[in-house]
């Protein structure tokens, strides 16, 4: 979901995320002139390094938000201005049909489901993340059926979330469960009709095993619902492979697509003609221009659009999407770690000790494409490391985010990072 303005205090389960101080060695150990060296050598050993070319980032500024605005893929401002200027300048409203303007939400939607292991055909964008959760959390209590009245809710989720979750369980009569999400399995049962859960923890970056939980959900008869935002170009997801029914996710993270970019909605194949969407709009019609006043739904994924698509928006993310061209999300996965352990290694090596707090699970299996670490003063913290050209953000009220994006960051990005942040608390 959205991270433009900060979160309201996390939950008490939240604050309970695996967290363990961070040792710090003396300042003086030679050890340490040696990280920036070692630094330069991986990035060197980085197959993946060259695709920084593909993103415009200001010089001497390290990136570490890409968990809330990826960076600028550098072919979007020629895409855009060729919407603008001639697709739209030009063409007028033939580009509809000779520009592709009225396919754009399947095409796009083809191009990122490899990217979330969907087999063409599944997804389809337009809309926010907030619009398409509401669809899909109604969809899955109308899959699910009469005779289950519980929708299980991340008990740890991003705001939004819940107030969608919140509002999908009164227009469909059920009540909301709200549940840690290891404590799924225990806590399903034949009342089950949804569950909605997130694949990594937007403030803690802990990962979820979305392969058990959603194995656990299918066994006791509910439908799964996933939050993809904080995982969707940062890691391998496997909807199909893993069975799972309905997910959403933003553009504008990993996926680079430029602010407010349009979300996606995954409708997993075997569902699409049972896809009941509370939004029954004239986009999603089987035929949009008969104009009919009854509605009869498209067939396959196209069910899940609204209205009339953000043009402008969602051809700048087809053209951010080129910079995909060639990578494979399990490269992705091993340049994520790398990073992540690297600049840990560094946390611990320049900042003093006990300053900071370790709040993202070490396990790889654990862990997401950023690190969350807590410290008092963090959002005075934060402001002096932007002031410093390190650009991270905080989450109410004491954690620092750093999102590490394969695509673009490096590993001498890591050593700087952490090497200003021991700088700040020198």
């Amino acid at each position: 979901m959205s991270d433009a303005t900060d979160a309201t205090d996390a939950t008490e389960a939240a604050r309970a995320t695996d967290a363990t101080a961070v040792g710090i060695p003396s300042t003086g150990d030679p050890a340490l002139a040696a990280l920036a060296a070692r630094a330069a050598e991986l990035d060197a050993a980085d197959d993946l390094g060259k695709l920084r070319e593909r993103f415009t980032l200001p010089d001497g500024v390290v990136y570490l938000d890409g968990n809330s605005l990826g960076a600028l893929p550098a072919g979007v401002p020629g895409r855009v201005a060729d919407v603008v200027g001639r697709e739209w300048g030009e063409l007028l409203i033939r580009s509809w049909d000779e520009s592709g303007w009225w396919t754009a939400p399947e095409r796009i939607g083809d191009r990122i489901a490899p990217l979330v292991g969907a087999a063409a055909g599944q997804v389809v964008v337009g809309d926010s993340t907030s619009v398409n959760l509401f669809k899909a959390l109604v969809g899955a209590a109308r899959l699910a059926g009469p005779g289950r009245g519980e929708l299980l809710v991340d008990a740890t989720t991003f705001p939004t979330d819940g107030y969608i979750a919140q509002s999908a369980a009164r227009m469909t009569g059920l009540r909301v469960v709200p549940v840690e999400p290891s404590a799924v399995p225990a806590a399903l049962g034949p009342d089950t009709a949804a569950v909605l859960l997130n694949h990594v923890d937007y403030r803690t970056g802990r990962l979820h095993d979305l392969p058990a939980l959603t194995a656990a959900v299918r066994a006791a008869g509910a439908v799964s619902v996933w939050d993809l935002c904080h995982s969707a170009g940062a890691l391998p997801v496997d909807l199909d492979a893993h069975g799972v029914d309905l997910a959403v996710g933003c553009t504008y993270k990993y996926l680079n697509g430029g602010p407010g970019s349009p979300a996606y909605l995954y409708i997993a194949e075997r569902h699409q003609a049972g896809f009941d969407s509370p939004l029954p709009g004239w986009n999603s019609h089987a035929e949009p221009f008969a104009m009919r006043p009854g509605y009869e739904p498209a067939d396959g994924a196209v069910r899940g659009r609204v209205g009339t698509p953000d043009i402008l928006s969602m051809l700048a993310l087809e053209a951010a999407l080129d910079a995909w061209d060639g990578v494979r999300i399990e490269d992705v996965r091993a340049k994520s770690l790398a990073l992540t352990d690297f600049f840990l290694e560094c946390v611990e090596a320049y900042v003093p000790a006990g300053r900071v707090e370790l709040v993202t699970p070490r396990g790889h299996a654990e862990r997401g494409s950023q690190i969350s670490l807590r410290t008092d003063d963090a959002a005075a913290v934060m402001r002096e490391l932007v002031a410093r050209g390190v650009v991270g953000d905080f989450r109410s009220p004491d954690v620092l985010r750093f999102g590490f994006t394969p695509l673009y960051v490096g590993f001498a990005d890591a050593e700087r990072a952490a090497r200003t942040l021991g700088h700040v608390y020198g």
